[in-house]
């Protein structure tokens, strides 16, 4: 059954209608997160009831279609230029032309015709890898344009993404994708899912006010919504400042599109070798041709046939073809191992590498929120994340309640076999944790049915959900003790939320299976152990319990989110891959530094970085502002330090740079990741 939600964050109401004015770009027009929704919309020339047909025609002229250009890929024949104009196959064809030319007898060419064979064997199997998977990776790309809705002339439409400008007013729902750069206008429990851009594990809370800030990264901008990210949870309106190419997306894209190609190690080192043969064999045809005409008194013509056939010896004509055969072999082994190869050499480099650059959430973590961490007056447990069940024993009383509030608080929807749910990431943790503690909310809410819920709100940050306790004697065993803080109501009101502010509504506490007053050194320590965890990048609720008589007839908070009984704190974390802290540590052992990039939080990348062993506890963290105030002989100066292996809050362009100044420290760089930012 829905429920209808208030608003997460109170929207400011639409402006006035605005006077039209020329869409020029303004000194801030880059800062939409700054700007009040007032001045967005007179900075578009937008109106709070859509543009109309004429104008967003005449503004699809101007700015094109909202989609991403592509640079045209290399044909077949520049990437057939490409094989034949490297050094060691240019001094092949020199070579094979002069055995053509010069060859002794009446014979075939038997050694022009293997030099040609083993450079068509070369440049066919080099071609063909590379235009396969080129193919490939473009078939990767292709993704299907959405459809949104927009509000035209005052009247809600659907049309294709593609057809959006800026000043386009469009309605944001929970699994929408975001089509466009947009400032939020309305917010209503909205949360967007922005890992694949900024690495922001969590789903961003979205706001309407402007942001005072300046040069804020991207995941910091909570009243932005980007691009290519999607909507986990609520609905809301969003006003579009920026399409295509203009986008977050669009500069990411850009950026790709103009990074410079360069020879792999191996690519450079057969150039070198092909060079330094090509002058040894000039240096012998000259020795030779010189010693035979001024001393043992041949011809010119004679000592040219023995100088050229002494030069073409000396070019390894085998070398092209071992290196193809082995490249090919080791780029199929790779396909078994589910890894697209481009180009030939790039297996060999992939050996080569000493630093590995690498993004935190969904590659070196799960990209899945887990409960970590348990803690009631009674207990503190810590739960191993790959465990798919928890026992709970006689004497939790407190922890039972605690799982199960949290579980039945919510509205995330479990599925048991896989482990899965729908819903914001935060409560499907809840679910899952309360399922491993055979705490199922689908069992207990067949023994607590829901009667009514206070939501979500961005002010309180709080949720309540209201339920009717069975029947005396039904209650189960596992939450049994429950029952002693009731005092015999037939009502239970389970509060969960961010821990300050439910220890702000609580005046008793849970524990030792009784209910007693909270006093001030319970309040301390509650926030030393929530300052505990928040330290370590570790999200935390808290959360508690209250019986009450009857079921509240409005949403009003203020009659049920008060003198509430606490009973603990729930810390959960987006954790590491239980393979990943192998391969770091076989990284190090191969002589491999592995090194954090990603937009994250700084506590939580530190926090991962210590748990997978890439930095100790209290390791430096630099974050994209510290990174933009350092010059390049600074950034170079800190990665000197073997242990400065983690940077939060970066954007694309700082992994670029990071990167950049690795290789000019003479590092050969890998950088793999799961997101847009990471290309």
């Amino acid at each position: 059954m829905s429920r209808a939600r208030p608003s997460e964050t109170k929207p400011d109401s639409l402006p006035a209608e605005p006077r039209p004015r020329p869409n020029t770009p303004s000194p801030e027009a880059t800062r939409w997160y700054a700007l009040s929704l007032e001045t967005a919309l007179n900075e578009l020339g937008a109106s709070p009831s859509g543009l109309t047909d004429a104008e967003a025609t005449a503004r699809r002229e101007k700015y094109g279609p909202n989609e991403l250009a592509e640079k045209h890929g290399r044909t077949v024949w520049h990437i057939l230029w490409e094989q034949v104009s490297s050094v060691m196959i240019v001094i092949l064809l020199i070579a094979g032309v002069l055995a053509l030319i010069f060859k002794g007898g009446g014979g075939p060419p038997i050694d022009a015709i293997a030099i040609f064979s083993i450079v068509v064997l070369f440049v066919v199997l080099g071609v063909i890898q590379e235009h396969r998977a080129q193919k490939a990776i473009a078939a990767l790309k292709k993704m299907s344009s959405p459809t949104v809705k927009v509000l035209r002339d005052g009247q809600v439409r659907e049309m294709n993404a593609h057809d959006l400008v800026p000043g386009d007013l469009v309605k944001l729902e929970t699994g929408s994708v975001v089509p466009a750069d947009c400032r939020i206008v309305e917010s209503v429990n909205l949360r967007i899912q922005e890992a694949a851009l900024t690495g922001e594990s969590e789903p961003i809370e979205k706001c309407t006010g402007p942001l005072d800030q300046r040069n804020l990264p991207l995941g910091d901008r909570k009243n932005m919504g980007y691009l290519g990210t999607f909507v986990s949870y609520g609905r809301g309106t969003a006003l579009v400042v920026e399409t295509g190419m203009r986008t977050e997306l669009g500069k990411i894209a850009a950026l790709i599109q103009n990074v410079r190609h360069e020879q792999t190690p191996l690519q450079k080192k057969l150039d070198r070798l092909g060079k330094t043969l090509a002058l040894i064999a000039l240096f012998v045809a000259a020795v030779v041709a010189l010693t035979g005409v001024y001393i043992e008194g041949k011809t010119w013509a004679e000592v040219l046939i023995i100088a050229i056939a002494i030069s073409v010896a000396i070019v390894p004509e085998g070398l092209p073809a071992v290196q193809t055969f082995a490249l090919a072999i080791g780029a199929q082994r790779m396909v078994k191992r589910k890894a697209l190869i481009r180009k030939l050499p790039a297996v060999e480099t992939l050996g080569s590498v000493t630093v590995i650059c690498t993004d935190k959430t969904g590659t070196l973590t799960q990209n899945k929120m887990t409960v970590t961490a348990l803690e009631t007056f009674d207990h503190r447990v810590e739960l191993d994340t790959q465990a798919k069940h928890y026992d709970l024993k006689p004497d939790q009383t407190a922890l039972a309640a605690l799982v199960m509030g949290g579980g039945l608080c919510c509205d995330a929807v479990l599925n048991p076999d896989s482990e899965t749910g729908l819903g914001d990431p935060t409560e499907v943790a809840l679910v899952v944790a309360a399922h491993r503690y055979n705490l199922s909310r689908t069992d207990f809410e067949a023994t607590f049915p829901r009667v009514a819920e206070i939501p979500f709100d961005s002010d309180r940050k709080l949720m309540t959900t209201v339920h009717r306790l069975p029947k005396s004697g039904a209650m189960p065993p596992v939450v049994a003790g429950l029952a002693n803080g009731l005092n015999g109501l037939p009502y239970v009101a389970f509060t969960k939320g961010a821990a300050d502010h439910i220890l702000a509504a609580c005046d008793r506490v849970f524990s030792g299976g009784a209910v007693r007053r909270l006093t001030d050194d319970d309040r301390a320590r509650i926030q030393a152990a929530n300052s505990r965890m928040a330290s370590n990048g570790i999200r935390v609720l808290g959360v508690g319990f209250r019986g009450i008589p009857d079921v509240p007839q409005d949403q009003n908070p203020d009659k049920v989110e008060r003198e509430i009984v606490f009973v603990g704190l729930i810390g959960m974390i987006d954790p590491a891959r239980p393979e990943a802290k192998q391969a770091v540590a076989r990284c190090k052992t191969a002589g491999i530094r592995t090194m954090m990039i990603t937009g994250d939080h700084p506590d939580t990348a530190r926090y991962i970085a210590a748990d997978l062993g890439m930095t100790g506890p209290d390791g430096r963290v630099i974050t994209g502002i510290q990174l933009e105030q350092m010059s390049d002989a600074e950034l170079k100066e800190a990665l000197q330090d073997p242990n400065m292996n983690c940077f939060a809050r970066v954007s694309p362009e700082h992994k670029l740079r990071i990167v950049g100044a690795l290789q000019e420290l003479g590092h050969i760089v890998a950088m793999t990741g799961d997101g847009v930012n990471d290309a």
